[in-house]
């Protein structure tokens, strides 16, 4: 089977919040029992192995977002024009799913000593669900584990944490005519904010080179308060967004976020607080976007798919040349480290 044809069948599954995901499962299942792998786990997830000693692991997620309107072609089946393959998850990651599959045909397992895991999970685009489930269970994780996220073929080993909050401030409500009555939830929220960027200010002076970006990010990317022009707003609420480049300065922003809870009389809740990763490599590329392998409890963590890298966009495809490299790259890791 070649790897166009199974990326074709991949696509034409529904799976966006996960519609279809029993039948996509059941196929991977059918393709490999047929090389001879056999199922550790199977609910929404899939993890399959051969050879009971593993050193190595790959890791997909089978869902996609939702079509938007502007697609030219079916999102639903494989088009292929001018050497691209277009079609919804070509690129994210399907595309990265059709190589692991294809790899792993390919290998003769007789020849090798060591046997290969691979994990197939659902939820990654909203709430990583499937990689919170397999943490859950008593599954060791190979040493070495492969994500197929899309990276245009470069070897990535390392993605900044992330630390998403929402804040919320109270206060009372009084005529515009008299707002001295009344406590602004928006002036406390913006009072707030003005500190919170001067201390980002010097966060971001801590460097770490590895990383695209070299230092600890931060975005307001949500406020809400007030019900009209005329009333002092009793409620207000935002939402902040940090990309952090270590673990300590994560503690040095909750910190901050807690001295400052204790001056404006605040409450806040954490969203996602997921810790950034390096495995030590010899050159270093590193992602701006969070994957599942933030997750994975693994000695050496790599993300390694398919390109150009267009997900969730509208005609969202890969290159001929990119899938087939990625099989190539594929067949070369498990070679190695499965000897």
């Amino acid at each position: 089977m070649q790897v166009k044809e199974i990326l074709r069948n991949l696509i034409k599954f529904d799976t966006y919040k996960d519609n279809e995901n029993q039948k996509i499962i059941n196929y991977i299942q059918e393709i490999l029992e047929e090389k001879g792998f056999k199922v550790d786990y199977k609910s929404k997830c899939l993890i399959m192995s051969i050879n009971k000693k593993c050193k190595l692991g790959f890791l997909g997620h089978t869902d996609t977002v939702q079509s938007v309107n502007d697609w030219i072609y079916n999102p639903l089946e494989l088009t292929e024009i001018d050497n691209k393959l277009y079609g919804l998850g070509t690129c994210d990651m399907k595309g990265g799913i059709s190589a692991i599959l294809k790899a792993v045909l390919d290998i003769d397992w007789n020849k090798l000593n060591y046997g290969i895991k691979l994990f197939f999970t659902y939820d990654e685009e909203i709430g990583f669900g499937g990689i919170k489930e397999i943490n859950k269970l008593n599954i060791e994780i190979p040493e070495n584990m492969i994500i197929g996220e899309p990276t245009n073929n470069e070897v990535m080993n390392g993605s900044k944490g992330l630390l998403e909050l929402k804040i919320e401030f109270d206060g009372k409500s009084a005529h515009s005519s008299n707002p001295e009555k009344g406590i602004n939830a928006i002036e406390k929220c913006i009072k707030f904010l003005n500190e919170l960027k001067e201390f980002y200010n010097n966060l971001k002076l801590e460097t770490d080179n590895r990383f695209e970006i070299p230092y600890t990010t931060m975005n307001i990317g949500k406020i809400d308060g007030g019900m009209s022009i005329n009333i002092v707003p009793n409620n207000c609420t935002t939402y902040i967004d940090f990309r952090v480049i270590n673990i300590k300065q994560k503690i040095k922003i909750f910190e901050e976020i807690n001295r400052l809870k204790n001056k404006y009389q605040f409450e806040y809740k954490i969203i996602n607080d997921i810790n950034p990763f390096i495995t030590e490599s010899k050159n270093n590329k590193t992602t701006n976007f969070i994957t599942e392998s933030s997750f994975i409890q693994s000695k050496n963590r790599y993300i390694l798919g398919t390109g150009p890298i267009n997900p969730h966009e509208a005609n969202e495809y890969i290159t001929k040349e990119s899938l087939d490299k990625l099989v190539n790259q594929y067949k070369q890791i498990i070679n190695e480290l499965c000897k």
